[in-house]
């Protein structure tokens, strides 16, 4: 996996908020979905790991967010806990993970990734986390990688091009949402396989380069 991705180790982030910005609304939910190598050399899905969130002091949350998600905050079943030990709880087995792979850091993969991301890393900098595994700008999108490979950027949408499994009635659910991310993104990255190992190999006689500027004959 090291090898794969350059050292780094995808691993799916979905979050459920109060609204969109980052820095002002809640984080109610949050899950990671680890992402394996099988016996074939094929990315799956993993094990996944969640937690309910308490919305931060002064957090904001936008009720039109609270009907899409169906997120009840103040629900005393959510058993939610703050953010730093939400954080706790979803980095442990990402930075074991990490270790086992011998990678050197995660990298988030997300369905508008940094969406996400932003949302993680304002947690993090509020919880004062020291060590966050995670990479803090880049990303894995599979909007882009999505809409390039089935000219679908929707997740839905996406997922039934390409003949995943989708239930309305289940999504927007951090962890729902995550794995079926997984899902596609290692559905993706299995079929451009190919692709990567013909570009890469030490033998490989295909050559990328940018193309000339008109008027001037390559060497």
């Amino acid at each position: 996996m090291a090898k794969r991705f350059r050292g780094f180790l995808p691993v799916v982030v979905d979050v459920e908020t109060g609204g969109f910005n980052a820095a002002t609304d809640a984080l109610l939910e949050i899950a990671v979905v680890l992402i394996k190598l099988d016996e074939r050399g094929d990315l799956v899905r993993g094990e996944t790991f969640a937690a309910h969130v308490q919305p931060f002091p002064g957090a904001n949350i936008e009720r039109a967010s609270l009907e899409v998600n169906k997120i009840d905050p103040d629900h005393p079943l959510r058993l939610a806990v703050p953010e730093k030990d939400a954080l706790a709880k979803v980095f442990k087995p990402v930075r074991q993970a990490v270790s086992e792979q011998g990678c050197t850091r995660a990298i988030l993969v997300g369905h508008n990734a940094h969406f996400d991301l932003g949302f993680l890393n304002a947690a993090v900098t509020r919880a004062d986390v020291k060590r966050n595994p995670f990479h803090p700008f880049s990303a894995f999108d599979t909007v882009s990688l999505a809409g390039a490979a089935l000219g679908q950027t929707v997740l839905a949408r996406a997922l039934t091009t390409a003949g995943l499994p989708y239930n309305a009635a289940d999504a927007h659910s951090a962890i729902y949402d995550a794995e079926r991310t997984a899902d596609l993104f290692c559905l993706l990255l299995n079929r451009m396989r190919p692709v990567y190992e013909g570009l890469t190999q030490s033998d490989s006689s295909v050559i990328l380069s940018a193309p000339s500027p008109v008027g001037e004959s390559l060497p």
